[in-house]
């Protein structure tokens, strides 16, 4: 909610489309470098394993895969935001996705023409929608 202040707070969609993609650059090499420590903590002999694995070794589908399975169901027929999307995957695919984990990847269907972003007369929040 603290970045979505933050990001709101500019008033053009280019700037804030900008920041958003700094902000995932920047997560995205936070993740490389902690992809790096697991590597080296596998290639001493240790194995992981979180609390939440139903199963070692088998992952759950990426929130990419959920998000892109969503579109070829009725989901996206009528808007959603992301907070509904998040809870949505929680509730029907027990994937737990951070709002922020969602933004960028429904900002790229957006450009892609798979979805159409739209703010909400509401509450000011965007929404998305299949075109």
């Amino acid at each position: 909610m603290e970045i979505a202040e933050v990001v709101n707070a500019f008033k053009s969609e280019a700037v804030q489309v900008r920041v958003v993609d700094r902000l995932l650059d920047a997560i995205s090499e936070t993740e490389k470098t902690d992809m790096e420590g697991t590597e080296m903590f596998l290639r001493k002999g240790r194995k992981l394993r979180t609390d939440d694995d139903q199963t070692f070794g088998r992952k759950k589908p990426g929130a990419t895969k959920i998000l892109n399975q969503l579109l070829n169901t009725e989901y996206f027929n009528a808007s959603h935001s992301i907070s509904d999307i998040a809870e949505y995957c929680k509730e029907q695919y027990e994937a737990d996705f951070k709002t922020s984990e969602l933004s960028g990847i429904l900002l790229k269907l957006a450009k892609e023409n798979k979805l159409k972003r739209e703010r909400s007369h509401d509450n000011n929040r965007f929404e998305y929608v299949k075109v």
